[in-house]
């Protein structure tokens, strides 16, 4: 696809004109952003992506602030595959509302768990119902941070 380049003249000066059977082109409308594409069904026999793995892909992501991964401080509530397109979709949480890490967390989140093996899509929806407790923590966590 060639670009159309708008030339305007050097004030002061007189732009060349157009031969009379040259019809001025007009300029491309501006492209619309994609939108993402839904996931499409996978071929019969296609592995689905284990649970396990996707565990594993989010005990790879910290909250900058606690040296605790957020599978083991509770920030996870579900972890949903869709059986016909092997879509995941994670709902989670942040420990405050405030939280420094509220934009990062979640597409660190995204990006862990479209690097699972099999994985067609994924769809990252923080929620605050119900809210995030200490008591959401694991024993592992608990330990790790001092608690008992």
């Amino acid at each position: 696809m060639s670009e159309i380049q708008e030339h305007r003249p050097t004030p002061g000066r007189t732009a060349p004109s157009a031969p009379p059977e040259t019809a001025p082109v007009p300029a491309p409308a501006p492209a619309e952003p994609a939108a993402a594409a839904p996931p499409m069904p996978l071929a019969p026999g296609a592995v689905k992506p284990g649970e396990e793995a996707i565990v594993a892909a989010l005990k790879t992501c910290y909250d900058p602030e606690i040296p605790v991964d957020i599978y083991e401080l509770g920030l996870i509530y579900a972890v949903k595959i869709d059986d016909a397109t092997h879509a995941v979709k994670v709902e989670m949480t942040l420990t405050s509302p405030n939280c420094p890490a509220a934009q990062s967390l979640p597409a660190d989140v995204e990006t862990k768990v479209r690097g699972v093996p099999n994985v067609n899509g994924v769809q990252v929806e923080v929620v605050w119902e119900p809210p995030w407790t200490q008591d959401r923590m694991s024993e592992a966590a608990k330990l790790a941070l001092g608690m008992y």
